[in-house]
């Protein structure tokens, strides 16, 4: 069971966050100052942090900074009024590996907290496989049935997120936010755009679009000796 601490001095919010993680079978943890929430976030007990940067004690962009020179790799999603894009930047680029404004959809937290865990439990693979997809973490290399595939740099990404994620529907927004992170539209067609481009790349039939919810790596095809 995955270990969520939850830094958030509204106690409303808090309550909603908390109800729906255990419900969902999460282990959750609540502080309501940023003082508490870094000492928590450094015992090396938790998966992950839901941080809001309105804190009292300690700011949340503080906690961030001191959580990071303390080279924690806790992964941090931020949860935060503050929707300007300066603050999206500095959240992002102090260290966080999500950014979501409040008001929320407990759906949308709920798939970027599961995508941030997924992340860090497999961050020690180095080469993704699925059927005769294989990419390569460290060469940055994509290969088709042994055939090298040049990618570029977002192409590269993207296709790491669809290959983390095997047969799960991942939406638009999950995709801006892992891939683009801060650079990005929210209305922007961007990552259809970019699923296209790694269709021509891989093969029209590896990306299934699933309509209204977003898109999902097809499951290889079976092996016609098995």
């Amino acid at each position: 069971m995955s270990r969520i601490l939850i830094a958030e001095d509204e106690a409303g919010i808090a309550a909603f966050i908390e109800k729906g993680l255990r419900a969902t079978g999460f282990s959750t943890t609540v502080v309501g100052d940023g003082a508490t929430a870094l000492d928590h976030a450094t015992s090396g007990e938790f998966d992950l942090l839901v941080l809001d940067l309105g804190l009292p004690v300690m700011d949340g962009f503080t906690v961030l900074r001191r959580l990071r020179q303390e080279h924690a790799d806790l992964p941090v999603v931020i949860l935060t009024a503050r929707d300007s894009a300066d603050d999206t930047v500095a959240g992002l680029e102090g260290g966080a590996d999500d950014y979501m404004v409040k008001p929320f959809r407990f759906a949308e937290l709920l798939a970027r907290i599961r995508l941030r865990l997924r992340d860090s439990r497999t961050s020690e693979l180095t080469v993704l496989r699925h059927g005769d997809l294989s990419l390569d973490l460290h060469t940055r290399r994509m290969y088709v049935d042994g055939r090298v595939v040049d990618l570029t740099a977002r192409e590269f990404v993207l296709a790491e997120c669809f290959l983390r994620n095997p047969g799960q529907v991942l939406s638009r927004e999950q995709l801006l936010s892992h891939v683009w992170r801060y650079d990005f539209h929210p209305g922007s067609n961007i990552v259809d755009v970019y699923v296209r481009y790694l269709r021509n790349k891989l093969g029209h039939d590896r990306i299934e679009t699933v309509r209204g919810m977003g898109y999902r790596l097809a499951d290889p095809p079976p092996d016609p000796a098995g």
